[in-house]
C-alpha cells in the first residue's frame, strides 16, 4: 500500500481541513470513494458544505443528517463496481440541536420547555460557531455507533480552521461563563436585579418583557444540560488526539492559502493531533519547468515568422496568421513556466515542515460533476507522494 491508501486503511476517521475555496470538498468525496472502492468495508461522507454541486457529484437528489447510501446505478455509470459501500450525510443544523437537545436535557419536562421556547425555534441553527460545534458532535456521534469502518469528515468553511478545532472547549466554556450568569441572574437572584435593574428597564422598555423572559428562560433551561454538554466536549476532545484520527490538510499554491495552511499544519502538532497528509490541489503539471520544453517556447516566439513560413507554404493559412498562433502558444507557455516555478518554490517552503505524506492533485480542466469525477481526482491522491 502507498500514499493516501495506507493512510485510510489504517484510520477510523479523517477530516479533511483547509481555508475556503480550495477543494477540501471535493478531496474528502474523492477520498471517501475510493476507499469505499477499494478497500471495502462502510464508509462515509459527513459534510457541512451545502453546495449542491457534491449531492450532484454522489449521483443524489438530496441529502441530510440521515445518512444516504450512494446506488449502485452511480457505480455503474462510473465504470466501477466497489468492494464496499458509500454513504453521505450533510449536517443539518436545526435537526442537530435538536437532537442534542433530546440527548441532554436532564427530563422530558425541560426537553419540551427548550424545544417551545421561542427564541430557541427562532435561532436553533444560527448560533455564532454553532455549525463548528455541531459538526463535531455529530462526528462523534456517528463514530460511537460503530456502523462505518471509515469516516471522511469535510470541516466546516470556516476562515479560520481553528474555531472547528475549539468549538468542543468553547461550547463548555459557555456555560460557565460570566456572560450566560449575567443573562439570567436577574431572575435567579433579587441582589443581582438590584444591581442591574437601570439597564433591565430600558431594554424592557425596547425589546418588551417576554421577549426579554423568553431570553432568560432559554439560557437557565440551557444551564440545566451543561454536565451533559461539558462531558461530551471532552470525549470529542479525545476522539480528535485519538491516534485512529488523521487530518488532510489541502491546500492550493497560492500565497493566501498556503499561509494558512502552514498556520494550520503549525497548530495541529501543537494541539498533538495526526496530520495524516498535505494535499495540494489544482498544482500544475512538472513539464512547465522542463528546461528543454522552455526553449521550444522561446523559440516559437523568438522565430515565429521563419517557422510561420514553413507552414504557409503548405497552404495552410497566411504567414502571419500562422506566426501570430505560434507566438501565442509560446508566450502562454512561458507565462505558465513563471507560475509552476513560483508553485514550486511555494510548495517547497511548506513541504519543508510538512508531514510524510504529500499529494498532488492536478489542475483539471472540467468541474466534477459525477462520480467519475470523483474517482479520478481520488486516483491521484491513491498513488502517492508528489
Amino acid at each position: 500500500m502507498a500514499g493516501l491508501e495506507r493512510l485510510l486503511a489504517s484510520r477510523e476517521i479523517v477530516l479533511s481541513c483547509g481555508s475556503g475555496g480550495v477543494g477540501k470538498t471535493t478531496v474528502a468525496a474523492a477520498a471517501g470513494a475510493m476507499a469505499a472502492a477499494h478497500l471495502g468495508g462502510r464508509v462515509l461522507v459527513l459534510t457541512v458544505d451545502p453546495a449542491r454541486r457534491l449531492a450532484n457529484a454522489l449521483g443524489l437528489e438530496q441529502f441530510g443528517n440521515t445518512e444516504v447510501r450512494i446506488e449502485d446505478a452511480s457505480w455503474k455509470a462510473a465504470g466501477l463496481r466497489p468492494r464496499g459501500e458509500l454513504w453521505a450525510a450533510m449536517l443539518d443544523m436545526k435537526q442537530s440541536w435538536d437532537d442534542l437537545v433530546r440527548k441532554h436535557a436532564p427530563d422530558a419536562v425541560t426537553r419540551d420547555k427548550i424545544l417551545q421556547n421561542p427564541l430557541y425555534q427562532n435561532i436553533a441553527g444560527k448560533f455564532v460557531h454553532g455549525h463548528d460545534y455541531i459538526a463535531m458532535e455529530r462526528l462523534y456521534e456517528i463514530h460511537s455507533s460503530g456502523r462505518y469502518d471509515l469516516i471522511v469528515v469535510d470541516t466546516p468553511p470556516t476562515r479560520n480552521a481553528i474555531d472547528f478545532l475549539s468549538a468542543p472547549e468553547r461550547m463548555a466554556d459557555f456555560f460557565s461563563s460570566r456572560l450566560l450568569r449575567w443573562l439570567i441572574a436577574p431572575y435567579k437572584s433579587r441582589i443581582y436585579t438590584a444591581v442591574s435593574r437601570p439597564f433591565y428597564e430600558l431594554a424592557d422598555r425596547i425589546l418588551g418583557s417576554q421577549f426579554l423572559r423568553d431570553i432568560a428562560d432559554f439560557f437557565m433551561l440551557f444551564q440545566e444540560m451543561h454536565p451533559g454538554f461539558v462531558e461530551r466536549a471532552e470525549a470529542v476532545r479525545r476522539t480528535l488526539e485519538d491516534r485512529r484520527t488523521s487530518f488532510l490538510v489541502v491546500t492550493t499554491l497560492e500565497p493566501a492559502p498556503a499561509r494558512e495552511a502552514e498556520f494550520f499544519l503549525s497548530e495541529l502538532r501543537r494541539r498533538g493531533y495526526s496530520v495524516g497528509a498535505l494535499v495540494f490541489n489544482k498544482v500544475l503539471p512538472e513539464y512547465f519547468r522542463d528546461p528543454e520544453a522552455a526553449s521550444v517556447a522561446e523559440a516559437l516566439v523568438e522565430r515565429a515568422g521563419e517557422l510561420a513560413a514553413e507552414f504557409a507554404e503548405d497552404g495552410v493559412c497566411e504567414t502571419s496568421t500562422v506566426a501570430r498562433v505560434l507566438t501565442e502558444i509560446g508566450e502562454s507557455f512561458l507565462n505558465y513556466r513563471v507560475v509552476a516555478s513560483r508553485e514550486a518554490d511555494q510548495k517547497s517552503l511548506l513541504t519543508s515542515s510538512s508531514p510524510d505524506l504529500v499529494l498532488d492533485i492536478p489542475h483539471l480542466d472540467e468541474d466534477v460533476v459525477d462520480l467519475a469525477g470523483l474517482l479520478r481526482v481520488g486516483e491521484s491522491l491513491w498513488e502517492g507522494d508528489a
